[in-house]
């Protein structure tokens, strides 16, 4: 895993990179970085476009803006320009990172981070210091993005920008603009993962479109009195802006360390959230900073770096002789911050080839016989990924969608509905019709529509959300008999652990 300078470096100046892995580290030689001046020109369509918009960097923010309120920035009109842009941040993941301070930073450890495992990672930040193309950074080398493909976009994406500008009588903003570019080109890119830092606040901050579905994890770094009347006042009314960013069933990684009523505010969210939990600041966390050395030219210290969770999430890992470019030992906390997140989305990089390979095994094993799902999943775990692996794999009949206590907890869990959602939406990714009963139809009307559907229906897989384990075996029983006739299924649970205990513990009953 490596860890980078943040590209305050100014350009020519080669920048130090620093690579430390589990139980690896490794120096890398100096890289050099663009020149901003060489390539501006060709920016000066696209800086006269963002000029004309009303930029907040330059003139304020509005009392209020950042705020869940009547006064707070309108998200909907974000989400209209992304609807016009076919929606391109439903095609990645993301980390969504927020905090007064140390958001940037730890945005960037967490890129080189997965960058140095192999994934291709786009990342969006700001501001900038000297191009706006250092907000965005892309592939597996993070280097800014260029400038030729900046403008291409640009204007391939023009008349629609255009559109959305006169629909929303000019109140678009230039940050809401620059952020739906950056997301357009992640999508565009096929980028792994995207680590997205928030501009103002969290709650109705223009990049918090990001559903529940595509979120890997929010981050929150620290919470301190900075923007305070764009956020309502208080340190209380900013945690609660910043809080915006935690999604249902999604991990929340802490940075802090956090006034005990700040955090207390945070994971009340979280758990109102069944959100899971890690803090960087824990008590089991020991880092620190060993000493300040050279090298060719540059400062860096040496750190050890302990992580040790034991709430929510079981997490350990030992780093010692860590090498850090940025100093301070609030770049420590950040590089701590970071690591959190990168631990707390290694099952998310593992879920959807578990998924590949239990898709290959059952078609091995059983051929064409008809095959029905019973799922449950932890929240950390990658739903549309899981969710796209099977579908795409071949004919499956039916999907059952049920909750299964965690660890004997329910924080973890995820909501049948929410599981739902996405393979809803990895079925639409993928141009797959299914049977579902969406949003709006009670569970008796789809309960009806599911012996319709079954022996009606000669294609489409029906996906159901349960409310237990007993009735989801009891529909797909039901749905066994109405399509499979004589012919014998294929009943595959699957997900998690915890539902596989749940089935033992039933049949044995």
């Amino acid at each position: 895993m490596k860890i980078l300078t943040r590209q305050s470096i100014l350009p020519h100046r080669p920048t130090l990179i620093s690579s430390i892995g589990f139980g690896v580290l490794r120096k890398l030689g100096p890289k050099r970085w663009f020149s901003a001046h060489s390539e501006e020109p060709e920016l000066k369509e696209l800086m006269e476009y963002m000029d004309s918009l009303k930029n907040y960097e330059k003139v304020g923010v509005p009392k209020g803006a950042g705020t869940d309120s009547d006064d707070g920035f309108d998200l909907g009109r974000m989400r209209r320009l992304m609807e016009r842009l076919g929606n391109p941040q439903s095609q990645f993941k993301a980390v969504h990172i927020a905090g007064t301070k140390g958001k940037g930073s730890t945005a960037s450890f967490l890129s080189n981070i997965l960058r140095a495992e192999g994934y291709s990672v786009g990342c969006y930040s700001s501001p900038h210091i000297q191009t706006i193309r250092e907000r965005i950074s892309l592939g597996r080398f993070g280097e800014p993005v260029s400038a030729k493909t900046l403008n291409c976009l640009f204007l391939q994406i023009k008349k629609i920008l255009d559109q959305a500008i006169e629909h929303e009588n000019g109140r678009i903003s230039h940050f809401e603009i620059f952020t739906a570019m950056a997301f357009t080109l992640f999508a565009r890119e096929n980028v792994d993962i995207a680590v997205i830092e928030a501009g103002l606040g969290g709650a109705r901050d223009a990049t918090n479109i990001i559903s529940s579905s595509g979120l890997a994890a929010s981050v929150i770094t620290t919470i301190g009195e900075e923007h305070l009347a764009a956020l309502g006042g208080s340190l209380e009314s900013i945690a609660m802006a910043k809080s915006g960013i935690i999604k249902h069933g999604c991990p929340l990684v802490l940075g802090g360390p956090f006034l005990p009523h700040i955090e207390c505010i945070l994971r009340d969210k979280a758990l109102s959230m069944s959100s899971p939990v890690v803090s960087a600041s824990d008590a089991g966390n020991q880092s620190t900073i060993k000493g300040i050395s050279r090298m060719n030219g540059r400062p860096y210290q040496s750190c050890d770096l302990v992580i040790q969770i034991e709430r929510d999430f079981k997490l350990f890992l030992e780093l010692p002789d860590v090498k850090l470019c940025m100093l301070g030992s609030h770049q420590l906390q950040n590089a701590a911050t970071a690591t959190c997140a990168a631990l707390c989305l290694r099952n998310l990089a593992h879920t959807k080839e578990s998924a590949n390979a239990l898709v290959k095994t059952i078609k091995m094993t059983f051929g064409e016989a008809p095959l029905f799902l019973v799922v449950a999943m932890a929240s950390d775990k990658d739903h549309v990924g899981f969710a796209r692996e099977f579908l795409s794999g071949g004919e499956l009949e039916a999907v059952l969608l049920i909750e299964a206590d965690i660890a004997g907890g329910k924080s973890r869990t995820t909501s049948a509905s929410l599981l739902r959602d996405c393979w809803i939406q990895a079925s639409k990714e993928l141009g797959i019709d299914i049977v579902h009963d969406g949003t709006t139809k009670s569970g008796e009307v789809f309960n009806n529509l599911l012996v319709c559907s079954a022996s009606k229906l000669e294609n489409g897989t029906i996906l159901d959300a349960e409310s237990s384990l007993m009735a989801s075996l009891k529909a797909t029983n039901q749905i066994l008999r109405e399509r499979a006739g004589n012919q014998s299924g294929i009943i595959v649970v699957t997900g998690s652990l915890h539902i596989v205990s749940m089935v033992l513990a039933a049949l044995s009953s």
